[in-house]
């Protein structure tokens, strides 16, 4: 009988812990932004660094608050002229710096390990401007190992960002965004 009150007491802590509030906290050094722009002449990929993120989530609701936030001048695409043109004239970064986007709620199971998909409803803002967006996430969890990754599209023209066509070169309106996340998690 002893042994079974300590088993219900183990339990009840462990669902009591397992309910709290917890924090992702990513690392940049090993986290990914991929873009992909499709032209009329060729599929343009490049990469963002991501300067920092913490998420603050809790199991037993369905609301996030923090941020992951790019560096808007660190786009890459390996063609130095366009990369000039995609920092200065598109992204403006020397009015806008980052690149942001805060999650507020979310739908599904973050389980204790293994994989979980969610759909994460936020603010991602581009120019200064805030734009609530749904993304699909991909967590995996193992002890206190946490990755995310996403997949999305950004309506960047939509969104008040110029569209780079030029002549014959014509850009579509949307890119692509491929999205992963390292990192750890803390209570």
């Amino acid at each position: 009988m002893r042994s079974f009150a300590v088993f219900a007491l183990a339990t009840a802590l462990a669902s009591a812990a397992f309910a709290q509030h917890q924090s992702y906290i990513v690392n940049p050094d090993t986290s990914q932004v991929k873009i992909t722009l499709n032209t009329t002449h060729e599929v343009v990929n490049g990469t963002f660094h991501a300067q920092s993120g913490t998420i603050e989530f809790g199991r037993d609701s369905s609301e996030m608050t923090g941020s992951i936030v790019v560096l808007a001048g660190s786009g890459n695409t390996g063609n130095g002229s366009r990369d000039k043109k995609m920092t200065k004239d598109i992204l403006k970064v020397d009015q806008y710096a980052t690149i942001a986007f805060e999650p507020k709620t979310y739908t599904g199971t973050i389980a204790a390990t293994g994989d979980s998909n969610l759909q994460v409803t936020g603010m991602f803002t581009l120019l200064g401007t805030p734009h609530q967006i749904t993304i699909p996430i991909l967590v995996h969890i193992e002890g206190t190992a946490a990755t995310a990754k996403a997949h999305f599209v950004i309506p960047y023209v939509k969104w008040g960002l110029k569209n780079p066509s030029f002549l014959v070169w014509k850009a579509e309106d949307d890119v692509a965004i491929d999205l992963f996340l390292d990192g750890r998690l803390s209570k």
